[in-house]
């Protein structure tokens, strides 16, 4: 099963740039872009950062507003903040290098077991055990016979994974990098293209027929949510180059509002506004949008307005 996959991924997986010859700040900025957003929206963006930021200490010297800002249409901002005091960290106690170990990168703001483990895999060969959704689904299919992994990670699909994991580290990290792809091109949630898959002749599931799912996943929603309305707060903010005045956000602006406005801010904030304002977002849910993006620190408030911070 190791060696079917790891052919497998040699002859079929994709030429993305966080692999092969990348650094593993390059790498590190991979595994937090790629956290619920598909590589097509990140790689554009991952190439940007990395052009501009080649290092933890370059990106560490930014300013928040400025990462947020390249940060973009991403989702989930936090993100990049997190990754900043992960890049400040590493200049203060790495002398800016990305560490090499699993509890060294765990200890780093905003670094949970997935990203540690799949860091210290793919920068550095570490044997570790790498386990995310496509993972997971490959596991619960090939060995286990269901359609689809819990709904959340138990400690059982951890003990499975430790089990699967070659003993020699190289081989360990192309089964990671394997099983992953496998589950991302092949072993898809949806439509598993079971005739292109290396492993079906083992696989679990199919040997049990293929049984349907014994739950239907839930998508997060995102129109009329809360989500929607502080991306939209946040279109605005990155746009504008000074604090942007509340009165502008709460609604539609008036003929002197849109000529303050003008004067003040480039052009892409009032086409922003425009986008936030066709939400026609009720009072108390813009509030609590604004409340919640000045309490994660992703925006300011000052008497001027809200701002990026700084």
């Amino acid at each position: 099963m190791h060696q079917e996959v790891a052919q497998w991924f040699r002859q079929t997986a994709r030429d993305l740039p966080w692999r092969g010859d990348c650094s593993p700040w390059g790498v590190l900025v991979s595994e937090i872009m790629l956290q619920q957003t598909p590589v097509v929206r990140v790689q554009p963006v991952w190439e940007e950062w990395l052009e501009r930021w080649p290092t933890p200490a370059a990106f560490a010297a930014e300013s928040p507003a400025e990462v947020l800002r390249a940060w973009g249409r991403l989702g989930y901002p936090r993100r990049a903040l997190r990754l900043h005091a992960a890049a400040a960290m590493m200049v203060e106690k790495y002398d800016g290098a990305v560490p090499d170990t699993f509890a060294e990168l765990l200890a780093l703001p905003g670094i949970g077991t997935y990203t540690a483990a799949a860091v210290a895999a793919f920068a550095f060969g570490r044997r570790e055990t790498v386990v995310d959704t496509n993972i997971r689904r490959v596991h619960a299919r090939l060995v286990i016979g269901q359609a689809l992994p819990a709904p959340a990670l138990t400690s059982a699909e951890m003990k499975l994974a430790a089990e699967l994991l070659p003993a020699d580290p190289a081989e360990s990290v192309e089964w990671n990098a394997g099983v992953m792809e496998l589950g991302a091109l092949v072993c898809t949630a949806r439509s598993p293209k079971c005739d292109l898959c290396p492993v079906r002749e083992q696989c679990a599931w199919i040997k049990a027929g293929q049984p349907e799912p014994t739950y239907i996943p839930k998508g997060q929603p995102w129109a009329g949510t809360d989500r929607q309305v502080r991306g939209a707060v946040m279109a605005v903010l990155r746009a504008a180059e000074a604090p942007v005045h509340a009165d502008l956000l709460w609604g539609p602006a008036t003929e002197q509002d849109a000529a303050a406005a003008h004067l003040a801010h480039p052009a892409g904030v009032a086409a922003a506004l425009g986008k936030l304002h066709d939400l026609n977002t009720h009072a108390p849910q813009l509030r609590r949008a604004l409340a919640g993006l000045v309490t994660d620190g992703l925006a300011q408030h000052s008497e001027d307005g809200y701002q990026l911070p700084r």
